[in-house]
This record gives C-alpha cells, sequence and structure tokens, in this order.
C-alpha cells in the first residue's frame, strides 16, 4: 500500500489540520465580530452619546478618532511583540485588555474619561488584529486559505450587519452605556473558548522593539488626526491646522530615515519593494478610506438631515452589511477558481460604482431605494475586494515575517479607516457654520430650518465626491498590483 503524503488533500494529516484550522477560524472571526460589533454600533449611537454628555463638536470626533489612532498605531508593535512572546499569549491578552476597556467605558463620567477607555480598547483590538490574519494563515493549507479567509472577513460583515441596528435599539432601549457592556460577555466568551482552542507555538528569536519608530508614527498620525478635525471646526488658515500639518509632513521624511537605520524597524519597507505588493498594499489603504466612514456618514444624513431615529438610522445603513456579509464568504468560495487579484480589481471597481450612485442622488428627499442600492453596492465591493486583497497579500509573503509584516498591512489599511472618518467629518462638517457643528453630530440639524440642511446637503455632496475619486484610485492600484505568473501569490488560485 502507498503512503499518502502528509500534505496531500484527503490524507488524515491534512483532514486534521483542516479541523484544527476550522475552530482557529471559529477563534479569529469571534474576535473580529466583537470590534467590528463595537465600532459600527457606536457609529450609529455616537448623537446620542454626544447628547449624553453635552459634547462638542472636537470632542465627539475624537470619541471615534481616539480608538482609530490608538489602534492603528501599536498594530505593528504587537505583531512584533508577539513574534517575541507568543502569538497565542498576545492575542488572548488583547481580549483582556478590550473587555476591562469595555466594562470602565459604561461608567465614564465624562466625555474624556469616556475617550480614555476607547484608548484602552484600542490596544487590545490591536492585539486582536495584529495577529488573528496570521493565526488564520498559519492553520489553513494553502490550497484552503481563501476560503477560510472569506469567512474571516465575513465575519466581520455579519457584524457591520448586526452593530447598526444593536447601536440604534440598545441607545434608546436602554441607554449608551449598554453599547459597551454588551462586549463584556462577548469577550468573556472569546477568551474562553480561545484559551481552550489554540494551540501553544514556539516563540520567535528574541529581537529589539523598534521603539524609536513606533513613537514617531503615533505623533505623525496625532499631527495629521488633530489637523483635519480642527479643518472641519476652523478653517484651513487655524494656527492649530498649519502646525499640526507641518509636523506630520516633517515627521514623515524623518521616519523613513529612522526606519531605513533601524535594526528591526517598526515599517520594514524591504519587505515592501516588490510591485505586486506595494500596489496591493496602496489599494488597501484606498479602499479603507473610501469605505470606512460610509456608516457613520450615512447614519448622520438619516439623522441629522432626515431627522429620524437612532433605530431608523440603523435600519436604514443595513444594505452596506448585508453586502459585505453576502458578498465575502462568496468571493471566498470563489478564490479556489479565481485569483485574488481579480477579486480584488472587481471588488474594487464595485465600491466606486456605490459611491457614484451616492453622489449623484445627494437629496433630503432622495427615495430610500435608491440610497439602499448604492449602499448594497458599497457593501458588495468592499466584501470581494478585502477578501481578494487580503488573500493576494498573505500568500505572496514569506513565512517568517508573517507577523511583522501582518501588522504593517493592517497598519496601512488603518490609516486609511483613521483618515477616513477624520477626513469625511471634516469635510461634511465644514459646509454649515461652526455653530450649527455640533447639531450635525448630535443628529439634531434638521430641527433648526431647511436652509441649515441645504447646507449640510453641499457637505455630503463634497464628501460624496472626495471618497468616490479615492475609490477609483483604489481600483487603479488594484489592477496595478497583478502578480508576476510565476509568484507564490498565485500558489492560492
Amino acid at each position: 500500500m502507498v503512503a499518502i503524503p502528509q500534505d496531500l488533500p484527503g490524507s488524515p494529516e491534512y483532514l486534521s489540520k483542516l479541523r484544527y484550522a476550522w475552530r482557529v477560524c471559529s477563534v479569529t472571526s469571534l474576535g473580529l465580530v466583537m470590534i467590528g460589533i463595537s465600532g459600527s454600533t457606536l457609529n450609529v449611537a455616537l448623537p446620542t452619546v454626544v447628547r449624553h454628555f453635552h459634547a462638542d463638536a472636537f470632542s465627539a470626533g475624537w470619541v471615534l478618532l481616539a480608538f482609530l489612532l490608538v489602534n492603528t498605531a501599536t498594530l505593528v508593535f504587537f505583531g512584533r511583540v508577539a513574534d517575541l512572546l507568543g502569538r497565542r499569549e498576545i492575542y488572548l491578552a488583547g481580549f483582556v485588555l478590550f473587555t476591562v476597556g469595555s466594562l470602565l467605558a459604561g461608567f465614564s463620567p465624562g466625555i474624556w474619561f469616556l475617550i480614555a477607555m476607547r484608548a484602552v480598547q484600542a490596544v487590545g483590538a490591536a492585539m486582536i488584529l495584529a495577529n488573528g490574519t496570521v493565526i488564520i494563515t498559519d492553520a489553513f493549507p494553502p490550497d484552503r486559505l481563501s476560503q477560510g479567509m472569506g469567512v474571516y472577513i465575513g465575519t466581520l460583515s455579519v457584524a457591520q450587519l448586526a452593530g447598526p441596528t444593536l447601536g440604534g435599539l440598545v441607545a434608546e432601549a436602554a441607554g449608551w452605556q449598554w453599547i459597551f457592556w454588551m462586549n463584556v460577555p462577548a469577550g468573556l466568551i472569546a477568551l474562553t473558548w480561545g484559551a481552550f482552542t489554540l494551540r501553544r507555538v514556539s516563540r520567535g528569536a528574541r529581537r529589539p522593539v523598534d521603539a524609536l519608530g513606533n513613537l514617531i508614527v503615533f505623533a505623525a498620525l496625532s499631527a495629521a488626526l488633530i489637523a483635519l478635525s480642527e479643518a472641519g471646526s476652523r478653517g484651513l488658515s487655524s494656527p492649530v491646522v498649519i502646525v499640526g500639518a507641518a509636523i506630520a509632513a516633517v515627521l514623515v521624511p524623518v521616519l523613513v530615515v529612522v526606519e531605513r537605520r533601524a535594526s528591526h524597524p517598526v515599517l520594514d519597507l524591504r519587505l515592501f519593494g516588490e510591485r505586486m505588493l506595494a500596489f496591493a498594499n496602496a489599494a488597501s489603504f484606498c479602499n479603507a478610506l473610501a469605505r470606512s466612514a460610509l456608516i457613520l456618514l450615512v447614519a448622520l444624513y438619516f439623522q441629522a438631515a432626515r431627522g429620524v431615529d437612532a433605530v431608523t438610522a440603523a435600519l436604514g445603513v443595513l444594505p452596506v452589511p448585508i453586502g459585505m456579509a453576502l458578498a465575502s464568504p462568496v468571493a471566498g468560495a470563489l478564490g479556489r477558481r479565481v485569483r485574488p487579484y481579480a477579486l480584488s480589481v472587481g471588488g474594487a471597481l464595485m465600491s466606486a460604482a456605490g459611491l457614484g450612485v451616492l453622489l449623484l442622488n445627494t437629496d433630503p428627499v432622495t427615495p430610500y431605494w435608491i440610497i439602499a442600492v448604492g449602499l448594497f453596492l458599497c457593501g458588495c465591493g468592499s466584501g470581494t475586494f478585502m477578501t481578494g486583497n487580503t488573500t493576494q497579500v498573505m500568500s505572496a509573503l514569506p513565512a517568517g515575517s508573517l507577523g511583522v509584516v501582518n501588522g504593517f498591512r493592517l497598519m496601512i489599511m488603518n490609516v486609511g479607516i483613521v483618515l477616513s472618518v477624520a477626513l469625511t467629518l471634516s469635510v461634511l462638517t465644514s459646509s454649515v457654520s461652526t455653530e450649527l457643528r455640533g447639531q450635525v453630530y448630535a443628529g439634531t440639524l434638521s430641527r433648526v430650518s431647511p436652509v441649515a440642511v441645504e447646507h449640510l446637503m453641499t457637505g455630503f455632496q463634497r464628501t460624496y465626491a472626495v471618497l468616490f475619486a479615492v475609490a477609483l484610485t483604489g481600483a487603479l492600484t488594484a489592477a496595478l498590483a497583478r502578480p508576476r505568473r510565476s509568484g507564490r501569490a498565485e500558489s492560492s488560485s
């Protein structure tokens, strides 16, 4: 009898590995659901939180931006730390920290304490996100990676599907505190299941952490976000905007110089010298920049322009996560027959088409079905793109650099997410007077006057135009990320 090779599909070893891989996928997917629901609920319930604390426009924006900033600035750091201390240990510690931050956020006595607890949540989320994709990539056989990635990313779609509805219902029925407290039992379940399921793996070689690089990244992003936030509130001529933009511009070349000299840089640009990886990550950045603030933007449209409550707004944005929830697993299944490159380009073009529909139909009385079509196209495009792009990048990486490079990949995407929220809020609110910007965040502008709403519609048109242009740029860079026929990136097709 001829022995079946261990890595051959159908062999007992292969089937055992596949069963373990799907258990691992259930753990990582649970983490992604928890983080996704937390973010999407707050996008819809933000006006409720703003009204409770009587927050001004600046602090209201930072309820969202604090999480995104800290999460982005620490992703690569925890990718490196996990290589040193153990990926399983850092991943599970992320659940602990995220759960504690969620519990304390619900007891916030003021808006800035809430912002601080959002930063604590962000650190925990960084530990989870920096390692989830790597854990899945290590667990799945190469020929099944696209399926596992499709399910993993599809759970984010489910989270974004449930999140807005939960956010609206919870904020109206139980109070904004429960937006955070409902993460506590989810976090405990995820921690227990992860500790039971994930196997211990050997730690990597002990290498120094690039503390200076992490500090510069954090400082540059902070300066850029403060400048963008103030630009929406006080205009481009504000001294804070000018100084913040100048600091960010100076720190970018400084970061490049520091990282070239570092022995183990937080941003190892040499790993992205290959053409396909460079353009694929550029496409990921553009897609994140174009899509990430969409649910927040549309939720504000329904509440501030149409005057509906949080529950109705939550139902109005559902076509986005529905599209993602349908497209992600379908794209994952197609990944065994269709190249990840083709999925990435097709998804990027679909996202741009959806934003084009919204751009051409920005009005307080636009029939909802038109808005729903645009949102659904955006959701389907994002789900398809993210599945294809993630599989394309992860399949092309050398095994020894998965942790750091995946952290870098996520960091690039998260910079797009951070800038998406900051840029969207800045462009949107620049169309109304300073006195009325707080009414936009509180979702009460429609009660002021029809003229104020018309001014806000100009802001929506400008914002959609910017996001549409970015989405088209993302489609172009995705098309330029065509892999070489002989490359490892083709191995998954």
